[in-house]
C-alpha cells in the first residue's frame, strides 16, 4: 500500500513538472530565431537547398551557427530536381529547399513547405558582352554559344515558359544540370549567353553582366522550404526553417536580389 502511495505521488510531482516547463518555454517566431530553447537544438541540421540558394543559404548557415552554439549546419547544393530524387532514395535530411513547387512536390516525406522567395530570369553574359547579346532573339541564333538549363530543373522549366512566350525556339550548345553550371560558363566566356536567374546575375557582378527582358514575369519562380517528415533532428530542422523566415533571413535574401513572395 505504501508503495502504491509513492509511486502516484512521483507520478503527480512528474505531471506538474512537465507543465510548468511547458507554460515556461516561449514559443518560436520567425522574426526572433533566437527565441527558441538552445536546449532543444543540437547536433547537425542536414539542409539540402537549390544551387541558386548558395550563396544566401552559406550566410544564414553560418549566421544559424552562431546563434546556436554547438550546433552544426550541413549544406548540400545542386539542381533542385536532383535533390529531390536524393531525398526519395533515403538520403538523411532534414530541411528541403527547392527552387519550384514542382520539385517539392515530387518528395514523399515533404513536411509542411512554405514559399519564403520568389525569383526571376535573365540573361546573363561575359563582361563587357563581346558577343554583342541585346535580348532573347539571339538564343535562336545558332551562331552564338548558348547554355541552358535543363527542362527538369527549375530555372530550364522557367526558361521554357519564357520562350514559349516569346515564340523563340533557342539553339542551346549545352544543357546544364543547375543554374551555378551554366552561369559557370558564362563567366569563364565559353559561352555568350545563358539564362539564369537575377540572384545569380547579382552574385557574379565581377564576372558577367546581366540584361533582363519583359518575358521574365511569365515566368517567376516560387521557392518552398519544409523540414522534412523523416528529419533525424526535427527540432534542429524547424529551427532552421524559422531562421530563413526570419527578420535576419529576409535581409540577407533581399540583399542577394531575391523578392518577397
Amino acid at each position: 500500500m505504501f508503495r502504491r502511495t509513492v509511486l502516484t505521488a512521483l507520478a503527480s510531482v512528474a505531471a506538474l513538472t512537465l507543465v510548468s516547463c511547458g507554460s515556461d518555454t516561449p514559443a518560436a517566431s520567425p522574426s526572433s530565431p533566437s527565441s527558441s530553447s538552445a536546449s532543444a537544438i543540437s547536433g547537425t541540421v542536414t539542409v539540402f537547398a537549390a544551387a541558386s540558394l548558395t550563396g544566401t543559404f552559406t550566410q544564414l548557415g553560418k549566421d544559424f551557427e552562431a546563434a546556436h552554439p554547438g550546433v552544426k549546419v550541413v549544406l548540400n547544393f545542386a539542381g533542385s530536381s536532383a535533390l529531390a530524387q536524393q531525398i526519395n532514395q533515403g538520403a538523411p535530411v532534414d530541411v528541403f529547399a527547392s527552387a519550384a513547387p514542382k520539385n517539392m512536390d515530387q518528395v514523399t516525406d515533404k513536411g509542411t513547405p512554405v514559399i519564403f522567395v520568389k525569383n526571376k530570369l535573365e540573361i546573363a553574359v561575359p563582361k563587357g558582352n563581346p558577343a554583342k547579346i541585346t535580348g532573347l532573339p539571339d538564343f535562336a541564333d545558332k551562331d552564338r554559344k548558348i547554355a541552358l538549363c535543363a527542362e527538369q530543373v527549375p530555372c530550364g522549366a522557367a526558361a521554357k515558359k519564357v520562350f514559349e512566350a516569346a515564340k523563340i525556339t533557342p539553339q542551346p550548345d549545352s544543357l546544364e544540370q543547375d543554374v551555378k553550371a551554366a552561369l559557370t560558363k558564362v563567366g569563364l566566356g565559353e559561352v555568350d549567353a545563358a539564362l539564369v536567374y537575377q540572384t545569380d546575375v547579382l552574385s557574379a557582378k565581377d564576372k558577367v553582366d546581366g540584361i533582363q527582358f519583359p518575358e521574365a514575369d511569365q515566368a517567376i519562380n516560387d521557392y518552398p522550404i519544409a523540414t522534412l517528415t523523416s528529419a533525424k533532428n526535427p527540432d534542429g530542422g524547424k529551427a532552421f526553417v524559422d531562421f530563413v523566415l526570419s527578420d535576419r533571413g529576409k535581409t540577407v535574401l533581399t540583399e542577394a536580389g531575391f523578392d518577397a513572395p
